[in-house]
């Protein structure tokens, strides 16, 4: 038998087949974005739903309706749901509505399939927020210039030193500063909001000023004008700690709403191409 010699040291060549890409973008922006335009719209209309259930339960009699906690847990339940609803139809649609990819191995096509989902919900977030926040600010920015008078409006940070300055040392219905007029009220107003600013309380300089206002204006003694403000201010800090912690609760529940929400759109967007595909459910049946 013929042998054919080879120099020693030379490896036998190896011909390994290059593995060619698909030709088509891994990202089908045009789905993402019909998936995002659908979640946002369906939000709306879920947000609108939830509006007309939530006055429908609420009222504004004493006693009447579902009370303060029932009314938080389902607003933060509704939210869980909206986001479900809302942001796996959306994921369904950017995984349906995608380019097929050709020569893609099945767990880059399950990956691909899961980033459509979130870039939808993430587009639909951000886009959601920025079309909710923009009405919200006009509408508060609108009824803020509109309640508030003109002087008052541009009240600057350092209207409460003026006012502790010019401060008569005793007020009494005919020396206080504009009494017929609402100056002495904007006056309270400012060393109020001055004062609770950041989770503080009136000083006791501020507290006996207060007092012999209330005691000019209303006529009551001294003692009962010490009273009526310690009261005031009692129910201003529970009111105030009881909006910190609606706000941290309705924080709390909107961010779980995200993190489902954010979920469902991969979840759907998996089982959207794989329907694209044809390809849902026979790996399952496979194994």
């Amino acid at each position: 038998m013929e042998q054919v010699m080879r120099p020693v040291g030379v490896a036998e060549e190896v011909v390994i087949d290059e593995i060619v890409e698909p030709s088509v973008a891994g990202i089908s922006w045009a789905a993402v974005l019909a998936g995002a335009i659908a979640s946002c719209a369906l939000t709306l209309v879920l947000l609108s739903l939830g509006a007309g259930l939530g006055f429908s339960v609420v009222s504004p009699w004493f006693n009447s309706g579902v009370s303060a906690t029932t009314f938080e847990i389902g607003t933060g339940l509704y939210f869980i749901v909206m986001a479900m609803i809302s942001s796996a139809i959306g994921g369904y649609l950017a995984g349906r509505l995608r380019n097929r990819w050709i020569g893609v191995q099945s767990t880059e096509v399950l990956f691909r399939d899961t980033a459509h989902g979130f870039l939808a919900w993430a587009l639909a977030s951000v886009v959601g927020a920025i079309l909710l926040a923009s009405p919200a600010t006009s509408l508060i920015g609108g009824a803020t210039s509109g309640a508030v008078p003109a002087s008052a409006s541009q009240a600057g940070p350092m209207d409460s030193y003026v006012d502790t300055l010019l401060r008569p040392n005793n007020p009494t219905a005919d020396n206080a500063p504009n009494a017929n007029s609402g100056e002495l009220r904007r006056e309270l107003v400012r060393l109020f909001t001055a004062d609770f600013r950041n989770g503080g309380e009136p000083s006791a300089a501020d507290r006996s000023y207060i007092a012999k206002v209330v005691a000019a204006r209303t006529g009551l003694s001294q003692a009962d004008a010490d009273k009526r403000v310690s009261d005031v201010i009692v129910q201003v800090k529970a009111d105030l700690d009881k909006a910190r912690k609606a706000a941290m609760k309705l924080a709390i529940w909107l961010t779980l709403s995200l993190f489902v929400g954010a979920f469902s759109a991969a979840l759907a967007a998996t089982e959207g191409g794989g329907l694209r595909d044809g390809t849902w459910g026979k790996t399952a049946l496979g194994r």
